[in-house]
């Protein structure tokens, strides 16, 4: 009995066990740190769902199309056996100049604690056509239905549309309708019946959009050359899609921003008959969001949750090891919840206030909590004040660290090189042959064999 009262005493001692054991402790300390995510995943969509049911009822992303002059003709063909016959096709003219200019006024709305960007879009669109298209595409005259024209303008989400919208055709008040019937690239939006005749080429049209939306508004180039100007009170936008502003102020009165694009900066001509699914890949805009993400940040935050738990136990480790006190695994494991703890109040309470508030608010706690229960088991005001700096310092540059986004990978880089070099040079002069007691020789076995 007392060989193995020996034996066990050397594996309870032994520095390789204790770290395999706090090894495994971490592994077992991923479990929280993934449920933990998982919960932040949840918010995030419940956060999601929130702002789809806000939007719905009042104007989702609106991303403009048009507008798109539509004009039937006789298309020819043979069939299978032969025979020739025709059907209606249409032909689909862009503008040789479309303008765009509007004001934008965002607002935040709350549902319980969750907030979604709403905006109400006054938008005035100016548009010259030609019909010498007709002509370029191959059409003779005599197959042209000249009374079939339609002007389109594509909405993606007609419940935004408000009061109404007056537009013109050459000066003349046309009435504008729902629905799209004549231009495939645009899944819904308002169209118009307009007189064309092959004795006059060039048109105008001006329509007047009142328009609510949320999250973003867009716009897609269709003219030989767009020009759009957009002014909002709104100081964080976020410009999408193919193209940038060519110019753009933004101060604390709001943003305007302006865009010219050439038919030259698009894959697509400027008049075709059929289908054209490459339109709205050239879109562009503006984004109306908050600048805070706290959920996002969150995440990012649980990603070093590892990092932290193994030098905070490590910190106890060298601890054992240089003051000669004994740390128990069910103690290594009340630690790292302590520290897991430290994530779930940052989600919590940065849903109610600011993430930098939060983030001090759960760091504090977190340190204060272990420092102090290491100074109950380490019996130590030294070593929790050392573990409390330590904790302190780990939570201060995490921080820094998500404030530079583009510096990220380059600080963390460097500080976990700084950090294992303080821990080499602190640890140099450890004997760590003489941590664990000497072996037990095979006399010693004998006579406690013998006894």
């Amino acid at each position: 009995m007392n060989v193995i009262h020996q034996i066990l005493s050397r594996i309870r001692n032994s520095v390789i066990i204790r770290l395999m054991v706090i090894a495994g402790l971490v592994l077992t300390l991923l479990i929280p740190v993934e449920m933990i995510k998982g919960v932040i995943h949840e918010r995030e969509q419940r956060r999601e769902a929130v702002i789809k049911e806000v939007s719905s009822k009042w104007g989702g992303e609106q991303t403009i199309t048009g507008p798109i002059l539509s004009v039937p003709y006789t298309d020819y063909f043979t069939d299978e056996k032969g025979h020739e016959k025709t059907t209606i096709a249409h032909a689909h003219l862009l503008p040789d100049q479309l303008n765009i200019t509007g004001s934008v006024k965002p607002e935040t709305r709350h549902r319980g604690m969750y907030q979604v960007v709403l905006y109400n879009a006054e938008l005035q669109i100016n548009a010259d056509f030609r019909t010498k298209g007709l002509t370029e595409l191959g059409i003779d005259e005599k197959d042209i239905h000249w009374d079939g024209a339609t002007i389109s303008m594509g909405v993606p989400d007609l419940r935004g549309i408000k009061e109404t919208n007056l537009a013109t055709w050459n000066n003349e008040n046309i009435p504008i309708s729902s629905g799209i019937n004549a231009a495939p690239v645009m899944e819904s939006g308002v169209s118009a019946r307009v007189p064309v005749s092959p004795r006059q080429e060039k048109y105008g049209f001006r329509m007047r959009l009142n328009l609510n939306g949320s999250g973003q508004i867009g716009f897609v180039p269709l003219g030989k050359v767009t020009t759009a100007q957009l002014t909002s009170p709104w100081k964080n936008p976020s410009f999408t899609g193919m193209f940038l502003p060519d110019k753009r102020v933004i101060n604390n009165q709001g943003f305007t921003a302006s865009w010219k694009v050439l038919n030259l900066n698009r894959n697509y001509p400027q008049q075709w008959t059929g289908k054209n699914d490459k339109v709205m890949e050239s879109a562009f805009g503006a984004q109306f969001f908050c600048p805070v993400d706290e959920y996002q940040k969150s995440m990012r935050t649980a990603k070093y949750a590892v990092l932290f738990i193994v030098l905070t136990l490590v910190a106890f480790f060298l601890t054992e090891v240089t003051n000669k006190t004994r740390v128990h695994p069910i103690q290594y494991l009340l630690i790292g919840f302590a520290i897991c703890l430290f994530y779930l109040l940052l989600l919590s309470v940065s849903e109610h206030t600011s993430f930098a508030a939060a983030y001090l608010i759960a760091g504090i706690a977190s340190v204060l909590l272990v420092s102090t229960y290491s100074k109950g088991i380490l019996k130590s005001t030294r070593i929790a004040a050392t573990i409390g700096a330590l904790m302190t310092f780990l939570y201060g540059f995490l921080y820094v660290t998500l404030q530079l986004e583009d510096y990220a990978l380059l600080i963390g880089s460097i500080g976990l090189f700084v950090m294992l070099g303080i821990v080499m040079y602190l640890t140099r002069k450890i004997n760590w042959y003489a941590i664990a007691p000497a072996e037990t020789s095979n006399t010693e076995i004998g006579e406690c064999i013998q006894s």
